[in-house]
């Protein structure tokens, strides 16, 4: 979707020193203009703007899929309370108001897309290509439909989103980012420090005395909670999944190699070659540059003669199919490493092509791939079937029969689990891993009863889970004697813990005072190390996040103390140096940067354009109907 519809209102200096956004979550819709709209109009629409309405069923379809989205993402179900409380129905209204006023202005403006360019937008999206790299109809249309989308539908939607952004690029255009901002978020971004520090222990925290009964029991009652047994429930699976259908053995050989070779370019590395090209405006150029190099010039020599940056004629490693041009592609793969080709009419001009280093492709043997084709084909084929099988358990389940006993009729496995907590351990402390990971299954299976009639939960790959809950075991108080153990680790590590805290606050008063941390290391039969190029929220080999996050918030030359992840260490630190380092005008990294200040530059300017659009053509929202879909109070 576009990208200035749903980021338009987040903080974009943040985003730019930050890198990302929390989704959904920290969107703010004010500029779409919420707030100065009225109340109460038509019974059957949620939204009218301009001469367009928003019905109640548009918005309804819109706002549900928005929170199944966001519930994948997030690997958890949303419910109605929680997207209130979040406020995320008056977020994706704004949304849903700020694409149909960019709709209609698309009308107004009578922009439009033919079907051959949306249908070449779809077959190129690498989402919907199959292993051989061509689009996939099977795969286009399991995809879109586990989204919630019919063919129809998404068609429409991507000629809508096409014509969004044609309107959002052109309003926000080129834009040029202040040489002071870039400065300033480099500095953020790339400042390092260098810290000499030592590394407190238990060594340092002296000889821990074994617990009394009383500690132990004092101990135990203040945190009885952390000691508490969770509830457990026991569960029948039945995944309907193509892995789980799927029956490789029964593939037969001729389908596999056939299937090798209508793809065989897929199954292995292709050749790659470093290929760098210079475009001439019409073939005579290219013709005197050929004679030129005849007569002894290099293709280097050429490239200067013309005003060319080495960037400007590089196309990088690249192997045949990633030259959009087939004349150009041609004609560099049949060249030799170092040898400049003849002028070559492609299709944005005729160019000079000369390669460099060339990489040998490998091709798999149909032997080396076999297992992995017969699966592939036994996936397909079951996923055919899935359809029918859910429908047969679900007029098992329908006539009385129990989730294993529908398995058992129908001949598929299912799997008994005898406990799993709400973090999907069981027992014995360790992951459950029948259950999936995604969607989050956990959840569900914590949000029904035992005797419950659960839906089956849609899974990524097109398959469905089903599940019954056999049985509960309440969450329950252990007895002290149950985890003696665990509680006199926990209390051990608690005591090393305040005594380190009160040993590292006492050294670094001394190191504040003046003495040298290489005395205090002495004393204390420590070892001074040192650690260069701190970054602020990037790891150091060998230290705890908080080591650098507590040195970018100490200066230069101060002093400073931080934990261990665990608090089992202290860590008591100097900053010895504080740096930053000068833009590259030719790195990467400053392009990177500067791209990303501009889409933030843009952001803000077309959420201005949109506020302003709203504001020409009137928006109204009627609020009754809105609570109607997403559960809220409804105003008299």
């Amino acid at each position: 979707m576009l990208r200035g519809i749903h980021k338009a209102s987040s903080t974009w200096v943040g985003k730019a020193i930050m890198g990302t956004v929390m989704g959904f979550l920290i969107l703010s819709f004010a500029i779409w203009g919420i707030g100065d709209i009225f109340r109460g109009f038509g019974a059957n629409s949620v939204a009218k703007v301009g001469g367009s309405e928003i019905t109640i069923e548009q918005f309804r379809q819109y706002y549900t899929d928005k929170l199944q989205q966001l519930g994948q993402q997030l690997r958890r179900p949303i419910t109605p309370d929680q997207a209130r409380g979040l406020g995320l129905d008056q977020r994706f209204l704004g949304q849903l108001v700020a694409e149909t006023t960019l709709d209609e202005e698309a009308r107004k403006m009578r922009l439009g897309l033919s079907d051959k360019a949306i249908a070449e937008r779809i077959m190129a999206d690498p989402n919907f290509k199959g292993l051989n790299g061509q689009f996939d109809r099977g795969r286009f249309e399991q995809i879109i439909r586990n989204a919630g989308f019919s063919e129809q539908r998404y068609v429409a939607e991507q000629r809508n989103v096409l014509l969004r952004r044609q309107i959002a690029q052109s309003v926000s255009g080129d834009l040029a980012v202040p040489q002071t901002m870039l400065d300033a978020v480099n500095h953020f971004q790339n400042e390092r420090r260098s810290i000499e520090y030592i590394q407190l222990g238990a060594a340092q925290a002296g000889d821990i005395p074994q617990p009394t009964a009383d500690d132990l029991a004092k101990y135990f009652e203040a945190r009885k909670v952390t000691f508490r047994a969770p509830e457990y429930r026991k569960v029948t699976l039945l995944a309907l999944t193509p892995a789980e259908l799927a029956k490789p053995d029964a593939v037969p050989e001729a389908d596999a190699k056939l299937y090798y070779d209508q793809r065989k370019d897929s199954f292995g590395t292709p050749e790659k070659r470093e290929v760098r090209q210079i475009v001439f405006p019409n073939a005579e150029d290219a013709a005197a540059a050929e004679a030129k190099i005849k007569g002894g010039a290099s293709f280097d020599d050429v490239v200067k003669e013309r005003g060319l940056k080495p960037g400007d004629t590089d196309l990088g490693l690249v192997a045949k199919s990633e030259i959009i041009d087939p004349a150009v592609a041609s004609a560099a793969f049949s060249l030799k490493s170092g040898e400049v080709s003849a002028p070559v009419k492609g299709t944005f001009g005729t160019v000079l092509l000369t390669v460099g280093k060339i990489e040998a492709g490998n091709q798999k043997t149909y032997e080396e791939v076999a297992p992995q084709i017969k699966q592939q084909i036994a996936e397909q084929r079951a996923r055919n079937d899935i359809n029918d099988l859910r429908d047969k358990i679900e007029d098992e389940r329908a006539a009385g029969s129990t989730l294993a006993e529908a398995a058992r009729k129908l001949n598929l496995k299912v799997t008994q689990i005898d406990g799993v907590d709400r973090s999907g351990r069981g027992p014995d402390g360790k992951p459950v891993t029948a259950i999936p990971r995604s969607p989050d299954a956990i959840s569900a299976v914590f949000g029904t009863d035992v005797g419950v009639d659960n839906e089956a939960l849609q899974l990524p790959d097109g398959g469905y889970l089903y599940y019954d809950v056999t049985g509960v075991t309440p969450s329950r108080d252990r007895t002290l004697d149950e985890v003696k153990d665990q509680v006199t680790e926990r209390w051990r590590n608690d005591e090393i813990a305040k005594r380190l805290k009160a040993t590292s606050e006492d050294m670094l008063g001394k190191l504040k005072s003046g003495t040298p941390l290489a005395q205090l290391a002495t004393e204390n039969n420590l070892k001074v190390e040192t650690a260069f190029g701190l970054q602020r929220g990037r790891a150091a080999a060998g230290l705890p996040p908080a080591v650098s996050e507590a040195a970018f918030s100490t200066g230069k030359g101060e002093a400073g103390v931080a934990d261990s992840d665990n608090g089992d260490r202290r860590y008591l630190f100097r900053v010895t140096d504080v740096s930053v380092p000068p833009i590259d005008p030719q790195g990467a990294s400053p392009e990177q940067l500067k791209a990303n200040l501009q889409n933030s530059y843009a952001d803000d300017i077309i959420g201005q354009y949109i506020t302003r659009i709203e504001s020409d053509v009137g928006v109204s929202i009627n609020q009754q109907a809105v609570n109607q879909v997403v559960g809220g109070q409804t105003n008299q």
